[in-house]
């Protein structure tokens, strides 16, 4: 099958809106003031990091990932001494190590995963949570990078690289299958395993690497092939592409993987890698906001991103001749939906590497248009033009911030600007053989000696 490039796509026109406008400058400011979430918000007496800034909310592993992750970027961008990065990473590592293990109802996690929100004070399951795969991937993940960053020979740097090797070796990958060949969502000590299990292309793609290039417990390379056997390719607005509906599925695995110029089985036989693909998903989801089917208000060539977000709702109000369901945080999808008229910026900003040409533009049409979306922690999560009380036109706007929002911005930022990340796991030997054992090869595989 002969692949379409986007380039065929109408790109937004020079003459609109200056593409050059955006400094590296402003980047860098928008990177900054997002870290403050990090910064300011995470418990530094356990490293914990609340799922947003809601009223008691609880932390989020996923969050706590992101965290660890963006420690590095901190560093080098010197929003932190190398020193307090050293502190909070060890503090949030120790933790977890030390963190109790069991099937008792308000552990920390088991058999090497973490339940998916902890209590921000002890570190407890919190919510009645399940223990989360794709969040602990997330969570693991942010643990190697920081110990890939810290590779210097001071006894604090020794241990942040041996609590996070430990961390990632107690997992059970082969435990967290329950007898299948794919992986299973999670698990909780009152029912068991869940019903659903990680099948087709999602952001479970690091999941499904790290899990294969584990040096204890590792799936078998059959697990892979099972997953990417529900692939589906599919062609929108005359784009061919390997299809996920919500955004963020084409950028939470793109944080720590350089997809570029290495190919599994998939994507040679498509004659392109996950990170074109990626940039043809950016290229489909402002064609669908240009296209507008549902004729939300807003949408168009510089207002797009939709994922999961916050939302409005839950809420159903007429609007002109339509009577319009609102979610509130949902997975948000194109081009069948659900979709209610919901953008987010962060979903935006996490396309920044792929697509640059669509981003900038993006960025500067938000900054110059709705300057009440940006506040402490840079952009709000969410905004949605079409749902209005009739004493505001603009519409709605999330109040708060999520991490799962704050930690792809600053961490695809940095990927755009120097490609720290991903040149931090590029050297993990766990994360190259799991790529090499799901079938990638070629570019920085092969220069590098994979």
């Amino acid at each position: 099958m002969k692949v379409k490039a986007p380039a065929k796509v109408k790109a937004p026109a020079k003459a609109t809106v200056d593409q050059q406008s955006l400094t590296d400058a402003e980047l860098g400011d928008l990177q900054e003031s997002t870290f403050g979430y990090f910064l300011k918000e995470a418990n530094p007496e356990n490293g914990m990091v609340p799922d947003s800034t809601k009223e008691h909310a609880a932390a989020s592993i996923a969050a706590i990932g992101f965290a660890l992750t963006a420690y590095p970027v901190a560093v080098e961008r010197n929003y932190l001494t190398r020193g307090e990065a050293i502190k909070r990473v060890l503090t949030t590592l120790r933790f977890f190590w030390d963190s109790p293990q069991g099937t008792q109802p308000d552990a920390t996690g088991y058999q090497g995963f973490y339940y998916h929100f902890l209590d921000m004070q002890t570190g407890r399951r919190a919510h009645d949570a399940e223990l989360s795969t794709i969040d602990s991937a997330f969570l693991i993940a942010g643990a190697l990078t920081a110990g890939q960053y810290f590779s210097r020979g001071a006894p604090d740097e020794q241990e942040i690289r041996t609590l996070a090797d430990a961390l990632y070796a107690r997992a059970d990958w082969q435990w967290a299958q329950n007898g299948q060949l794919k992986v299973s969502h999670g698990w909780n000590p009152e029912a068991g395993f869940l019903k659903h299990w990680w099948d087709g292309y999602s952001e479970a793609l690091i999941l499904y690497a790290l899990g294969l290039g584990s040096p204890t417990h590792p799936l078998p390379v059959e697990s892979y092939g099972a997953w990417a056997g529900s692939y589906r390719w599919r062609k929108l607005y005359d784009i061919e592409f390997l299809y996920a509906g919500p955004l963020f599925v084409h950028q939470l695995s793109h944080v720590w993987i350089d997809f570029r110029g290495i190919q599994d089985e998939y994507m040679r036989g498509k004659g392109l890698d996950y990170f074109e693909n990626s940039r043809r998903a950016a290229y489909v989801q402002q064609q669908y906001a240009i296209r507008n089917p549902k004729q939300f208000n807003g949408y168009g060539e510089y207002s797009w991103g939709i994922t999961a977000s916050d939302g409005p709702g839950p809420a159903k109000r007429k609007v002109g001749r339509l009577v319009r369901h609102f979610y509130d945080y949902k997975a948000r999808s194109i081009p069948a939906g659900p979709d209610d008229g919901t953008l987010a910026p962060w979903a935006v900003v996490a396309s920044l590497p792929f697509a640059p040409e669509l981003v900038l533009p993006t960025i500067k049409h938000f900054d110059d248009n709705f300057p009440e979306m940006t506040s402490e922690y840079g952009f709000k999560c969410s905004y949605n033009p079409t749902f209005s009380d009739g004493a505001d036109s603009s519409g709605w706007i999330s109040q708060g911030y999520y991490g799962l929002d704050q930690g792809p911005i600053v961490m695809m930022i940095e990927n755009y600007r120097s490609g720290l990340i991903w040149s931090l796991l590029r050297r993990c030997p766990y994360l190259r053989m799991g790529l090499r054992r799901a079938g990638f090869t070629g570019g920085w595989l092969t220069r590098d000696g994979g």
